[in-house]
């Protein structure tokens, strides 16, 4: 069997009406371990959204800082939760302001997400040090994990990223989002209904960045699963 993944993220508090709506969304509880079922759009039956967001419930409700990796040789999750700890405790938790359903566009297709509605300098300053800092945890990447990532599609600096930090989406070109659909035809319209969704059941939508989150993938195809929160100061 592979070793497992670990992969640090923000996400909601469990239990908090976010929480509940991605987790509706994408019809699994990753705090939980649970499905969630019953959500759909008008026009769209139930199993024909689970169907959409296959992808994005493999990895629970969240957006990513370090994206998913193995461990180190000689590192163990007991030295990563408690370097999480450490560090979220030194930094500042700052609410990150309302947040929208958008569409992400990829070549033809794309994606709906919760993004924010303003840029903040506190959460890409929170990105590149997560980035950076948690870096000696992650085990070098296979041949066969840098191909799942198709360097091939990549810019010259996102290829340098991927060599270097793993991931390519980092630093000057992260860009927060927590994914709530497959890539899909028509995203737009997609996320318009989402986005009249999230408004009836929640209003206005903002996210309080308070913790670092800790999934863990046990096993290849199995579903990420929060196994810590660390908290920050002022949280």
């Amino acid at each position: 069997m592979s070793a497992p993944r670990y992969a640090i993220y923000l996400a909601p508090p469990p239990g908090s009406p976010l929480w509940r709506f991605g987790s509706r969304v994408l019809g699994y509880d990753a705090a939980t371990g649970e499905d969630v079922h019953g959500f759909a759009l008008p026009g769209v039956e139930p199993e024909a959204w689970r169907r959409c967001t296959d992808r994005p419930r493999l990895y629970g409700f969240h957006a990513t800082l370090k994206a998913p990796f193995r461990l180190a040789e000689g590192c163990s999750v007991p030295d990563l939760q408690a370097a999480m700890a450490d560090f979220a405790a030194a930094v500042q938790a700052f609410d990150l302001g309302p947040l929208a359903v958008t569409s992400l566009k990829q070549g033809n297709s794309g994606f709906a997400a919760l993004t924010p509605e303003q840029a903040s300098p506190d959460l890409a300053r929170l990105e590149a040090e997560v980035v950076m800092r948690f870096d000696p945890f992650r085990a070098p990447l296979t041949e066969a994990e840098r191909a799942a990532r198709h360097p091939e599609r990549l810019t010259a600096r996102e290829r340098d990223h991927l060599d270097r930090w793993g991931y390519p989406h980092v630093l000057e070109a992260f860009r927060f989002h927590m994914t709530l659909t497959n890539a899909l035809p028509d995203p737009d319209s997609i996320a318009a209904l989402l986005g009249e969704s999230l408004a009836a059941q929640l209003g206005a939508a903002r996210l309080e960045v308070d913790a670092l989150v800790l999934f863990e993938q046990p096993a290849p195809d199995a579903r990420f699963r929060i196994i810590s929160r660390a908290k920050m100061a002022g949280s």
